[in-house]
C-alpha cells in the first residue's frame, strides 16, 4: 500500500519531468518563462492528481493516467522500452504496481529484477518457486510482476509474548 512519502515523491518526480521535458523547451522557444507561470502552477495542481490515481486503489484509472503520462513524457516512434534504473524511479515504481510493463506482456530476468527492485538471481528463484510467472517465450510476465508488487506485504516482525 502506498504511503504518504510515496505520493510526495511521485509528485516531485513528476513536476521536475514535467520542466524538464515540457517546460523547459517551451521556455527556450518562447524566449520567456513568465508565459509559462500558468501552465506551470496547473501542471504542480495536476502532478497531485496523477501521483493519486497512479497510487490509487482503481487500477482502470490508474493504468490511463500511467498511459497519458507515459505518452506525453516519453514520445517516441518506438514502443516504450525504459531502462532498469527507470524502474527504481517513482514514476517507474507506480507503472510497475500499476500496469506491469505497460508495452511488454513480458520482460527479461534483469528488468523483471529492476522492476521488483531484486537482483535478476532473486527473479530467478522467484520463478523457479512459482513465485513469478514464466512466459512461454522467455522471461517473465509482466502481470505476474505487478500481481507481486500489488501483494500484501507480511508482517515480519516477530510477536512478542509475555508470560
Amino acid at each position: 500500500m502506498p504511503t504518504t512519502d510515496d505520493h510526495v515523491e511521485l509528485v516531485t518526480e513528476l513536476v521536475r519531468v514535467l520542466e524538464t521535458r515540457i517546460l523547459d523547451p517551451l521556455e527556450i522557444l518562447l524566449a520567456s518563462g513568465e508565459l509559462l507561470d500558468p501552465i506551470r502552477a496547473r501542471l504542480r495542481v495536476e502532478a497531485e492528481v496523477w501521483a493519486a490515481q497512479l497510487l490509487g486503489t482503481d487500477r482502470d484509472r490508474a493504468t490511463r493516467a500511467a498511459a497519458r503520462l507515459i505518452a506525453a513524457l516519453f514520445p517516441g516512434d518506438a514502443p516504450f522500452d525504459p531502462t532498469a534504473a527507470w524502474w527504481s524511479t517513482a514514476l517507474g515504481r507506480a507503472v510497475a504496481r500499476t500496469a506491469g510493463h505497460p508495452t511488454a506482456p513480458a520482460v527479461p530476468y534483469s528488468t523483471a529484477g529492476a522492476m521488483l527492485g531484486i537482483t535478476r538471481q532473486g527473479v530467478h528463484d522467484l520463478v523457479k518457486r512459482g513465485k513469478l510467472g514464466r512466459h512461454p517465450g522467455g522471461g517473465v510476465t509482466t502481470s505476474s510482476i505487478r500481481d507481486r508488487l500489488n501483494r500484501p506485504q507480511e508482517n515480519t516482525r516477530a510477536t512478542r509474548h509475555d508470560h
